[in-house]
């Protein structure tokens, strides 16, 4: 009985069950640009999703990350992802090297 009207609830709510993981979406593979590695992470906010990602280059054997969060909102996750993507190309064309240059193991850009 309680599938039934989850069911006719998901119908009214846009056919997507709430997700268990805090608002964020699955995230794609992640995309290589030089010598970092590019993570689309976008947060599902209601029906849409939020640009939102993170860059990691290994340093020694360190591992540095970078988060991002954006204003930008998508309707489709694969929108949501590409654009992502092409964010990320754009801090780390911007930022060159300082954006790992300070050493610290993770922060947000």
């Amino acid at each position: 009985m309680a599938s039934i009207f989850s069911s006719i609830v998901s119908i009214f709510s846009g056919g997507a069950k709430p997700s268990e993981g805090g608002g964020s979406a699955k995230a794609a593979e992640p995309q290589l640009y030089g010598d970092c590695a590019i993570y689309a992470e976008p947060q599902k906010e209601g029906g849409q999703y939020r640009l939102a990602g993170r860059i990691e280059k290994t340093s020694g054997d360190e591992v540095l990350v970078r988060t991002f969060i954006r204003a930008d909102m998508f309707s489709s996750l694969d929108d949501a992802n590409e654009c992502t993507v092409r964010k990320a190309q754009q801090i780390i064309d911007q930022h060159g090297a300082s954006l790992f240059g300070d050493g610290v193991k993770q922060r947000q850009v």
